[in-house]
């Protein structure tokens, strides 16, 4: 619009981002999103999707180069050749770190939508009320039954694939025919089940890779080609560029804008709520002004609660949001990379076809019903079977021998590994960093976390349990591990802005309104009063539509 003016404006073109356009360019409002890096298109730019491992120099592997060039992103699997220049530069958007977070971002159109696990779960009632029941940071200010149906109207749309169980613990949602698990997986489920009198349960992980095509949309069902990382050119798996952004597009109501940094909340002392949103143009360095009636911060965790540190600073010297004292607070993430491994014997004469997009899922069985530890909360377990290839005689090294064993499948094993529960703890923090900045000259955020005892305690069941179950099943050679823990691997980010009942005590309400600018909504992890132990991001959809449609009652109202 050559105003500058819309009728509502989403900062972040991601998970939460994609969902915030869809939603108000359906109504029929007029959208901006605003997104702070490149474009990428569907299909068109997703340059190494059809690949093949021996077509990357280095088989995937980042270069000494690649490594030095991302002091973060080479902590872990991010920096790979399969990947490059789909993840954030370090050099240029650095952060500090008063104590280590690993910090995995992606600013380009779809953001980590590209890059996602999938793994979609609703959360149970009980994760809604432990904070209340616990006295652990605030209350939900909503509780399951209200965020149902808005779960159910987002898994029709992104498509997840799963299989109903029944269980309080993991609600059922509307699910697309699941994929199955292997044979191996299936005896080992069936003998946990029968071995825990069918208290715990091993089922195949609930995911957004559609099972059937979807037409309509442009979307082909999954190939099992396990690519998802690089971008779907088949629709495969729920993304902005496969979902919600062509379902936008298709209204004619919604305007995209890339390599717009938004700096700033433009806020009005009269009618105390935000009028517009000043950016940076990440090209030319230009400021550009956009005015709209509502704005929905979907940023991603840290950067929507960054840009509110950075507004209206002039009434509120920690940023607009900041008057309960808890912006910026309670960082949360998912804690893992602890677990077992086992071999499975039998099984000889079977093998694995395709690659399957998603493994098992095992959900939480502690501190529920009649269960009590010595610790809170609880977590779930991801893994899988598979048989292994490689040499099982040493002597076949080199020539003819050693290509005829490359092709025999080895022994099967059994792996899991547990996610877990991270407390919103205030003394969990980011702030403001002043005295750094990045390539535009805007302050970075220093990051002051870590795990507190709580899921220090809960890390020995996360590894015991795992071995107990696998020991169950009848596998042997069982062997555990806990490959340690830095805040911000699990790349689950929350908190930061929380939701809560008082605005002595939260950032924000119940519809996901700034209690002090109720004309600006934050509905990505910021937004997140507690963790729960399963993947955020279902959540994430359900609370962005809930809050669209809220928002644009409200503004049919007068009311904003």
């Amino acid at each position: 619009m050559a105003d500058n003016t819309y009728d509502a404006i989403v900062v972040g073109s991601g998970i939460s981002g994609g969902w915030a356009a869809k939603e108000f360019s359906e109504k029929g409002l007029k959208v901006l999103m605003l997104e702070r890096g490149k474009h990428i298109e569907h299909v068109t730019d997703y340059t190494t999707a059809t690949k093949e491992v021996w077509e990357f120099p280095h088989r995937g592997r980042p270069t000494q180069d690649m490594i030095k060039q991302h002091p973060v992103l080479k902590r872990d699997y991010p920096l790979s050749e399969e990947t490059y220049g789909m993840w954030v530069n370090d050099m240029e958007s650095p952060y500090v770190e008063t104590k280590r977070f690993d910090w995995y971002r992606a600013y380009h159109t779809g953001g980590r939508s590209l890059h996602w696990g999938r793994q979609s779960y609703r959360w149970n009632k009980w994760d809604f009320e432990a904070n209340a029941k616990e006295g652990v940071g605030v209350d939900w200010p909503i509780r399951y039954d209200e965020l149902a149906p808005w779960y159910s109207y987002v898994e029709k749309f992104a498509g997840i694939q799963g299989s109903k169980q029944n269980l309080e613990v993991l609600p059922d949602g509307e699910f697309l025919p699941a994929m199955e698990m292997n044979i191996v997986e299936k005896d080992i489920a069936g003998k946990i089940d029968q071995h825990y009198a069918g208290k715990r349960h091993m089922f195949i992980g609930r995911s957004a890779n559609i099972t059937e095509p979807k037409p309509d949309v442009g979307r082909t069902n999954c190939q099992y080609r396990n690519r998802c990382w690089r971008g779907c050119p088949f629709g495969g798996y729920f993304s902005t560029q496969s979902a919600t952004l062509p379902a936008a597009r298709k209204t004619g109501n919604m305007t995209l804008e890339n390599n717009k940094i938004v700096t700033k909340l433009i806020y009005d002392k009269n009618t105390k709520k935000a009028i517009g949103v000043e950016t940076l143009d990440a090209l030319t360095n230009k400021t550009y002004e956009y005015k709209a009636k509502v704005i929905f911060l979907c940023a991603s965790t840290f950067n929507s609660t960054w840009i509110l540190m950075n507004s209206a600073t002039d009434i509120w010297p920690d940023g607009l949001g900041s008057a309960s004292g808890e912006l910026g607070h309670n960082v949360m993430d998912h804690h893992f990379r602890v677990g077992a491994s086992a071999k499975v014997e039998g099984f000889e004469d079977k093998y694995i076809f395709g690659r399957r997009p998603t493994g098992i899922y095992i959900p939480r069985f502690r501190n529920i019903y009649d269960d009590k530890r010595d610790y809170i909360r609880g977590f779930g377990y991801q893994g899988g079977a598979n048989r292994e290839r490689g040499l099982d005689v040493a002597e076949f090294t080199i020539g003819a021998e050693l290509k005829d064993a490359m092709v025999e499948a080895g022994a099967w094993s059994m792996g899991i590994t547990a996610f877990g529960e991270i407390l919103p703890d205030h003394s969990n923090k980011i702030t403001l960093d002043k005295n750094k900045k990045d390539k535009w000259g805007l302050p970075v955020l220093n990051f002051d976390v870590e795990i507190k005892e709580n899921e220090k305690k809960m890390r020995v069941d996360m590894m015991n349990d795992a071995a107990e179950m696998l020991s169950a099943a009848g596998l042997k050679n069982v062997s555990t591990y806990d490959s340690g823990y830095a805040f911000g691997m699990g790349i689950h980010e929350m908190g930061t802005a929380r939701m809560g009942r008082d605005p002595k005590t939260s950032v924000l309400n119940g519809n996901n309104q700034v209690w002090d600018a109720t004309n600006v909504f934050v509905t990505d992890g910021a937004c997140m009063a507690s963790a729960s132990c399963v993947n955020p991001s279902l959540t994430y959809m359900a609370l962005t539509a809930r809050a669209v449609d809220f928002a644009v009652r409200e503004m049919k109202k007068g009311n904003i």
